[in-house]
């Protein structure tokens, strides 16, 4: 049975000891005061240093809450320290910064949990309840290194249903289990995917994606497993698939829902034994392989229908992972907004621009159907087609500002197109003024990637639909991903 921090109140127990570390005098104070009323005994410190000082002279308290970025030592780097000398200390990390890389960070760096600034006071108290349960119990958390790989910048927010994300994936750092990914097309399931591999202890090995939607069946099995030479017409070589090119690493199987069932046979055989043969092969290959799958489609939906195996939605459904909506994370549109704006500029080596307050909150109210990516799409076509550096509501593309007016009811393609054109004109006078040569240099690329991504985010990523939506073949669309730097 744990104790409760409240279960100290009376004589014969001594009250439990929380230290706070901020440099911030105010989160000192509130903290304080919150944390009094539940019997704590709270002391708190202006810098790492004195609280080691502490624990250098052999004080210990039960708890912990210290900040991330202070003057002098960080808390990340106190955190390390503290974690291979007292690991029975819980310790909750708290920041303003509230990304994906200070999350995950905490958690990698053996913290009991992470509160992101501002935060709820009855958060604060639960978490230091919870921790002083754990204190008492003296559960530890092993330190492990920081991964130095790059960030996943894309992963922002401050919205509670993304530091959830980071909660899970922090939380899952240290563990291969299965994970299904569920979210709407463009909510960034590759991104999370990544980002738990990259955090993970086979972040040393491969990460392997495959959109399944994307393949043609015929070709899907040889695409995950392999083939030998002359297994079928055309198989003129030996082939590794997807699951031998991501031994030691991680699978991310993108839009499993639409996996043929004679497919899920294979791989629910492959997750369950652990060994698969390629395409017309009879040697027997061992898979290490750790499979991360994602799909925008409920798939207890898709079993009840018969379209999805029962067993192979248990074996995959061990941790649920679910993606919010860009319109369920409104708060977070601005931040993702100037980053990608601040993306595209660099890409195309122009100066940054940035929005007024009244197309920031233009852009808040947009439903974004195609959610983080149509926004990211969006700051391209804003980086070329905005005459000035300033980005005002008028500058903004019609589907956004009428959308945000409540749709396109009654406006017809042709006016539409003709909006389109006049944008156009009016982007094309701005920079023949500026003495800009060659514009369709800049406009080409922008106009096909533009087609392309909007064609894709259409049909959930299938490269031979895009390509007869837009009027190309799908060897024209696999040469122009590459040439754009699409993925």
């Amino acid at each position: 049975m744990n104790v409760s921090a409240n279960d100290h109140a009376n004589p014969g127990n001594p009250a439990p000891r929380l230290w706070v570390i901020d440099d911030d005098q105010a989160i000192r104070w509130v903290l304080e005061r919150a944390l009094a009323t539940t019997d704590f005994q709270v002391e708190s410190f202006a810098e790492v240093a004195s609280a080691q000082g502490r624990l250098d002279r052999g004080d210990r308290p039960d708890v912990i809450f210290s900040d991330i970025r202070m003057p002098g030592e960080d808390g990340l780097t106190f955190l390390t320290r503290l974690a291979e000398e007292h690991p029975e200390i819980p310790v909750v990390i708290m920041t303003a910064h509230s990304d994906l890389e200070s999350a995950v960070g905490a958690f990698e760096k053996g913290a009991f949990d992470y509160l992101a600034k501002p935060f709820d006071i009855d958060e604060a108290v639960r978490l230091a309840e919870r921790a002083f349960d754990a204190s008492r119990e003296r559960s530890s958390r092993v330190a492990s290194d920081q991964d130095a790989g790059e960030p996943t910048s894309e992963l922002i927010g401050n919205a509670p249903a993304m530091q959830e994300i980071f909660r899970a994936i922090g939380r899952l750092a240290r563990s291969s289990v299965t994970v299904l990914i569920n979210g709407e097309s463009g909510t960034g399931k590759e991104l999370v995917a990544r980002a738990l591999h990259r955090h993970s202890q086979r972040r040393s090995g491969p990460f392997v994606a495959l959109n399944t939607a994307a393949i043609p069946k015929d070709l899907l099995e040889s695409e995950l497993f392999g083939h030998e030479k002359g297994a079928f017409t055309g198989a003129s070589a030996q082939r590794r698939g997807r699951f031998e090119q991501a031994q030691g690493g991680t699978l991310f199987l993108d839009e499993i829902g639409d996996m043929p069932l004679e497919l899920q046979t294979r791989l629910l055989r492959v997750l369950s034994d652990g060994h698969f043969y390629r395409v017309g092969g009879t040697s027997l290959i061992k898979s290490d392989v750790r499979v991360i799958a994602a799909t925008h489609q409920r798939l207890e939906d898709l079993v009840k229908e018969g379209r999805f195996r029962e067993d192979l939605f248990h074996r995959l459904n061990v941790i649920r992972l679910k993606l919010p909506a860009l319109r369920e994370r409104v708060e977070d549109i601005p931040q993702l907004m100037r980053f990608f704006l601040a993306r595209a500029a660099e890409e195309l080596s122009v100066p940054v621009k940035t929005l007024t307050p009244k197309a920031e909150a233009r852009l808040c109210e947009y439903p974004w159907p195609g959610n983080v990516r149509e926004l990211e799409n969006i700051a391209r076509w804003l980086t070329v087609m905005a005459p000035g550096n300033e980005i005002g509501v008028d500058d903004l593309p019609d589907t956004v500002r009428q959308g945000a007016e409540g749709g396109e009811a009654g406006v017809g393609e042709d006016q539409l197109l003709s909006r389109w054109t006049s944008d156009l004109s009016r982007w094309a006078e701005a920079r023949l003024k500026a003495g800009d040569e060659d514009l369709l240099a800049t406009a080409g690329p922008a106009f096909e990637r533009t087609l392309l991504q909007a064609a894709l985010a259409h049909t959930g990523g299938h490269k031979q639909k895009a390509a007869a939506l837009i009027g190309w073949g799908r060897n024209t669309v696999t040469r122009k991903l590459k040439e754009l730097g699409e993925h």
